[in-house]
């Protein structure tokens, strides 16, 4: 087995790893609140690392770099979609709240 063969299984393991911990925490988590924090490994880890994976396994050129830019994306934006959904989570709570059912605002 090559070096380079290795890195890539163990990049591609690391980040399904991540992609399977985000989902079963999904899963197991009661409120929206907690669910959202469950998908930040996923996306901050789990999909770059299988990008580098990609990356690795497709050897020097353009398909790599292309991998590569999609790795940067997917990781500097990930926090910038949690703080959307986040935002809204917060935004239909206040609603509810207002159209009358009797629930405490979020803290």
């Amino acid at each position: 087995m090559e070096a380079r063969h290795a890195v890539v299984l163990a990049l591609l393991f690391g980040g399904l790893a991540m992609l399977l911990l985000s989902a079963v925490a999904l899963l197991v988590l009661p409120g929206p609140y907690q669910r959202l924090h469950a998908l930040a490994p996923a996306t901050s880890l789990g999909l770059p690392l299988l990008c580098l994976a990609l990356a690795v396994d497709t050897g020097p050129g353009r398909s790599a770099v292309k991998f590569l830019v999609i790795a940067a994306l997917a990781a500097a934006s990930s926090p910038v979609v949690g703080i959307a959904i986040g935002r809204t989570i917060v935004e239909s709570t206040l609603e509810e709240g207002a159209s009358g059912a009797e629930s405490e605002p979020p803290a």
